[in-house]
């Protein structure tokens, strides 16, 4: 199962993340592209809270609705002495409003430096990579990711989130050592799944690749990016049209987001001819 966060983290960081790994291209490694100030991402729909506050839970209700409004109201409020929760809406705000890796060092700040439990901080530092991941450092997220699961080692999103850095730093072998360890914790994992057959189709184990990402779609018809790998694993293995269709039906689950431009691109280079790793 995909878990309410960790489904929108996926399409916040698709193109920065997923890409980089080479789930979505068969025929390229995309770069990380560069956020806007006038993007906007979305925020998790349940952030960790570090402050059960009523103030705070307002401020993180307006990050998920107006992140400008969001940013300005932990601005005044921090300024009155609003403290952690304070300082962690306005990461979440920062983040919203297209500036990641501002956002991941506010991210990565706090979780050092909170009083909080293990559970929050852990969420934090998982915060802070995925902010390092759209911000096109995968090294600072691979770093990030690793002190999360020394405060929580046995948690398969944290698990999942160090394994999409180290297919981004093209460590592939690593990445399946985390995803394994994750899919133990839960068998049912379909992002999990999903990032285990990128992660066989780059070591040239396709037949590895097409059992993971058949027993994610069967878990998940509608699952976006992973129709996209099956696409490319039936590319290489010659199913020009089961790709094709694959990547169609991506389009059409999710339309305007960054896994239908990516299935646009790999359905005109399906067009256009021969094609590589």
């Amino acid at each position: 199962m995909r878990r309410p966060a960790r489904t929108m983290l996926l399409g916040a960081f698709a193109a920065a993340a997923l890409a980089a790994l080479g789930a979505f291209t068969w025929v390229m490694v995309i770069p990380s592209p560069a956020l806007t100030a006038e993007e906007v991402l979305p925020t998790p729909p349940e952030p960790p809270r570090l402050d059960g506050s009523a103030r705070s839970e307002r401020c993180m209700t307006l990050a998920r609705t107006d992140a400008v409004e969001a940013r300005s109201f932990a601005e005044a409020w921090e300024a009155e002495g609003g403290g952690e929760g304070a300082r962690h809406c306005l990461a979440i705000s920062t983040l919203a409003l297209g500036e990641p890796a501002l956002a991941a060092r506010q991210l990565e700040g706090l979780a050092r430096n909170s009083r909080a439990g293990n559970a929050a901080r852990a969420a934090v530092f998982a915060q802070a990579t995925q902010a390092w991941l759209m911000a096109g450092d995968a090294g600072r997220a691979y770093a990030t990711a690793t002190l999360a699961l020394t405060i929580s080692p046995d948690d398969p999103d944290l698990l999942t989130d160090r394994a999409v850095t180290l297919g981004s730093l093209s460590r592939y072998r690593e990445a399946l050592e985390d995803l394994d360890r994750a899919l133990t914790l839960d068998a049912d994992r379909t992002e999990a799944l999903m990032f285990r057959a990128a992660a066989w189709r780059h070591l040239d184990r396709v037949d590895n690749a097409a059992r993971d990402i058949d027993r994610a779609l069967a878990l998940d018809p509608n699952y976006a990016e992973a129709l996209l790998e099956r696409g490319i694993i039936r590319q290489l293995r010659g199913d020009t049209a089961g790709a094709r269709d694959d990547w169609e039906r991506a389009i059409e689950i999710a339309p305007d987001s960054p896994t239908a431009d990516l299935a646009a691109q790999n359905l005109a280079l399906n067009e256009a001819g021969p094609f590589r790793r």
